[in-house]
């Protein structure tokens, strides 16, 4: 058996379709909600299994993909979050990137020597990387309308992965995926299936729309934190909110946090633009924490640590 294991992101689904597009086979899907990334907790190999692994962090998955390696399973991984230490493992394939300008796509985009670059660029769009994204469209001859397009279906693929459960989100990633993986154009899909495209996209103007009268609850020199309301909608729009802010104001480094059933927060950290200084180094120092230099976040930050959050969000940036 095969198996397919990706972040529900936009980054993850679009990395799965340029590889399974380019080699097809029957396999096990293995994915969840955008920040549930220690995904490969849910896989048992046996003899003569093998495993592919798209945009989770290495860091987070380590004791499960040692287990796994330990067992002569083949495994692919591709990701550019945090990774730690790579194991040294002949067994594994490891194409890990953590540079701010890259994105689990343009890897996959690059290691299938460009055979699929609209679905690299579209889902390089959901992460953020604009620039990057129309690199990966280079010589493809696509106008502005259509390159436009692309970037929407991004934006709108990476939204839709967010929520505290499957539950908050609109299509599951699982089945997002397979309504996606017919389509070797990403435009074909968009024009045969108006229906999904246009719920996704009136979702997420609609939620946006919410997000958009929010005010920041703390102001800093070099920082702003906003706290969502406990609602689905916030759920689902916490992280591309927090991408229009940095794009608005680049030099800003922003947190938006959302309350969580329990008594907790989701935070989601965007680091400014023109900055150095890595948000997964922040988002590191609490449990549940992790991401990549632009774009990092924590799962759980529990009420006992909200004042120490908002002193290190505060002085992290500052500096």
């Amino acid at each position: 058996m095969h198996f397919d294991v990706f972040n529900g992101d936009a980054d993850g689904i679009c990395a799965l379709l340029q590889l399974r597009q380019t080699f097809p086979c029957d396999s096990k899907l293995v994915t969840g909600v955008k920040r549930e990334i220690d995904l490969l907790r849910h896989v048992s190999v046996n003899d003569g299994d093998t495993v592919s692994v798209l945009d989770i962090s290495l860091d987070k998955n380590r004791v499960y993909l040692d287990s796994i390696l330990e067992k002569k399973t083949q495994v692919l991984y591709v990701d550019h979050h945090y990774a730690g230490e790579i194991p040294l493992a002949e067994n594994l394939n490891a194409i890990i990137d953590e540079s701010a300008n890259t994105s689990t796509c343009a890897l996959m985009n690059c290691h299938l020597s460009s055979s699929r670059p609209l679905w690299a660029a579209v889902g390089t769009f959901g992460d953020n990387l604009k620039e990057l994204a129309m690199k990966q469209l280079e010589g493809s001859g696509l106008s502005k309308s259509d390159s436009d397009l692309l970037e929407e279906l991004g934006v709108y693929i990476n939204y839709n992965g967010y929520g505290e459960e499957l539950s908050d989100l609109h299509y599951s990633p699982e089945k997002l995926y397979k309504l996606l993986e017919p389509y070797d154009n990403p435009l074909n899909f968009i024009s045969d299936c108006q229906i999904h495209f246009h719920k996704l996209k009136d979702s997420y103007r609609s939620d946006f729309s919410k997000a958009l009268m929010q005010k920041p609850e703390r102001s800093f020199e070099s920082s702003k934190l906003f706290i969502l309301p406990q609602e689905s909608w916030s759920r689902r729009v916490v992280g591309v909110f927090g991408n229009h802010l940095t794009n608005t104001n680049p030099n800003l480094a922003y947190a938006v946090l959302v309350k969580n059933s329990e008594d907790s927060y989701k935070v989601s950290v965007r680091a400014p633009k023109n900055s150095r200084v890595k948000a997964s180094d922040l988002c590191c120092k609490f449990p549940s924490g992790g991401g990549r230099t632009a774009a990092a976040g924590i799962n759980k930050l529990h009420q006992s640590d909200f004042d120490e959050f908002i002193k290190r969000f505060e002085g992290f940036f500052g500096t």
